[in-house]
């Protein structure tokens, strides 16, 4: 065995190997801080600037918000009996961030199959969620067994597809008061955007018409919902947190079921309106319009062929009671009032009538085209002569007729809860012939307006509420359908008419129906009965009718209009429109 003796030499020679042999150690352990330097920065970075982003996004992997949308209060009639309610049915959700990539065409296939709905609307659906991964979007409501059943066997593959329970508007009475119920509907991306300040969230249904729309506050009530913990196949493993959703309120309206159902049944197929009202305080006991529709059609997916469908028939959405048409005859009632009350004119006021009269050169046939002889106003407004309010109108000017008409209410909204959908009508005058027609008022439009005719529209609405006027002994009612505090104090307001006008105008409409063109009324099935027909020349279809009456003659407890719209072939508003009031009233009185 060699030995090795030390020597200076040999002591330089080791210790350079040493520090040779060191270098790479320290290299490499320099190297090592410096990543595990960059590591533990890269960390404090994730969890202390990070932190509460990447909890939140990992949450997101396993954290959902089920909502749970407030059940909508009901609509009850004045007798408390159910008009609008809810029922519990199945809707289809799906959870927009479950599917994974590969399987996500094949979700949207299979889902296109079993609800019949195109690909191409779940994508709509989806991207108006936002792609949202904790908040499930609804695809379809109201789905039958069938569907339920398929959507089970598919089940391996339609990950984050979830069928739950849920309430959904139901009108028990079908297409009953629809134009006064109205229906409810998902609120779409632009109303969303308009609305999320007041509490909406996508998913929300609101009203989109009428009551429901004109009380969606009190409807809606409060959102609720459950956090909970799902597993990865999605499966809830932990209910983290609840709240309650709560209910709307319930809005008790002034109709009348057994009313209403009179008025659509006397209405019929006819296109028109018909609407009975409290002539003391304005509360509305029916309103009915044809042609119709089924709110409850809201209850599942509309499609845009659907609506355009529905849409293009006869345009059933339109509440005709609050509409405007020539009002004609009925119109006599105003002409009578403006003259008494302008002092031009006497409650023994008597006037030749004539089969014509020519004024500023042109011709106005009286309807029977003889006259009547000589007539006051009761007797003119029991025949409806036209010749007699052609005098009147004349004589009082088209000023004082056409302030009297606004004084009535004609020419603006009646303050009815229905005031998005309510037509104001019109009241024409000098400013308005010039801007439109670039002529100027005449005397011929002044006579033309005297009967109801010419530049003149009132809805049915309206003129209930003209027929109160002498019905409750000279006051302007507001009509309105939330039955609260009904004193007729809080709903009127007087029109300081003079003793003698509403005198003459309840001889004369009590005259229509004892023996004048309102005869049909003249029924022992009701009591003593008032009112005044109408026909409108209405080009170039068929006349327009109407007949309003009221009853009690010397008490009136209600008011009801009918109007029917081109209806006129076959006789004129004693003929057609009358009747239907009868029928309204025997109803009423039935109940009594």
């Amino acid at each position: 065995m060699t030995f090795v003796q030390p020597s200076s030499d040999r002591g330089q020679k080791s210790t350079l190997n040493v520090g040779r042999t060191n270098k790479p150690l320290i290299l490499m352990l320099i190297v090592t801080l410096t990543m595990m330097g960059g590591i533990g920065a890269r960390l404090a970075y994730l969890q202390i600037i990070q932190g509460q982003e990447n909890r939140e996004l990992a949450q997101d992997n396993h954290i959902r918000l089920i909502p749970k949308l407030p059940v909508r209060g009901n609509l009850l009639d004045r007798k408390g009996r159910l008009l609008a309610g809810n029922r519990l049915t199945y809707s289809v959700f799906l959870w927009p961030m479950a599917p994974k990539q590969p399987d996500w065409q094949k979700t949207k296939e299979r889902l296109s199959q079993v609800l019949n709905m195109k690909e191409e609307e779940i994508t709509q659906l989806l991207a108006k969620a936002g792609y949202n991964p904790s908040m499930r979007v609804r695809l379809a409501r109201n789905i039958t067994p069938a569907q339920i059943t398929a959507l089970a066997e598919y089940g391996n593959d339609l990950d984050g597809v979830e069928v739950d329970i849920e309430a959904i508007r139901s009108y028990p009475n079908g297409d009953l008061a629809a134009h006064v119920l109205g229906y409810t509907g998902e609120m779409s991306t632009e109303e969303l955007v308009k609305r999320r300040s007041e509490g909406y969230r996508l998913g929300d249904f609101v009203g989109q018409m009428g009551v429901e729309a004109a009380f969606e506050k009190q409807l809606r009530g409060e959102w609720g919902g459950q956090q909970v913990e799902v597993d990865g196949s999605g499966q809830v493993v932990k209910i983290l947190g609840q709240k309650e959703s709560k209910p709307g309120t319930d809005v008790h309206l002034t109709l009348d079921l057994d009313v209403q159902k009179a008025a659509e049944a006397a209405l019929g197929n006819r296109q028109g309106a018909i609407l009975a009202m409290n002539p003391q305080n304005g509360a509305i006991l029916a309103m009915a319009s044809r042609p119709t529709f089924d709110p409850n059609i809201f209850s599942k997916r509309i499609t845009p062929e659907t609506w355009q469908k529905i849409q293009s028939e006869d345009h059933p959405f339109v509440n005709r009671a609050i509409r405007g048409f020539p009002p004609a005859s009925t119109f006599k009632i105003i002409t009578t009032t403006a003259g008494i009350e302008s002092g031009k004119f006497s409650e023994n006021t008597r006037l030749q009538t004539y089969a014509s009269l020519t004024i500023a050169g042109r011709k106005f046939a009286d309807w029977n085209h003889a006259g009547f002889g000589v007539l006051g106003f009761a007797g003119a407004l029991k025949w409806s002569s036209d010749t007699f309010f052609y005098q009147v109108g004349k004589e009082i000017g088209g000023q004082t007729l056409i302030d009297w008409t606004h004084k009535y209410g004609f020419g603006q909204k009646t303050g009815i809860e229905l005031a998005p959908e309510e037509a104001a009508g019109l009241v024409a005058d000098e400013t308005w012939k010039r801007k439109r027609l670039r002529e100027p008022w005449t005397v011929g439009d002044t006579v033309n307006m005297s009967i109801g005719q010419g530049f003149l529209q009132a809805t049915p609405l309206q003129q209930a509420v003209m027929f109160s006027v002498p019905a409750n002994g000279g006051y302007r009612v507001k009509p309105h359908l939330l039955k609260d505090d009904e004193e007729s104090k809080q709903w009127r307001e007087s029109l300081n008419l003079k003793p003698q006008t509403i005198r003459v105008l309840r001889q004369g409409l009590r005259a229509v129906v004892d023996g004048g063109t309102g005869a049909a009324l003249n029924s022992p099935t009701l009591p003593t009965t008032a009112g005044k027909s109408g026909t409108a020349e209405a080009p170039p279809g068929e006349p327009h009718v109407w007949f309003g009456g009221y009853a009690p003659a010397e008490k009136p407890e209600i008011v009801v209009v009918a109007f029917g719209e081109h209806e006129g072939a076959n006789g004129g508003g004693g003929k057609i429109a009358a009747p239907m009031v009868l029928k309204v009233m025997e109803a009423y009185f039935k109940k009594q």
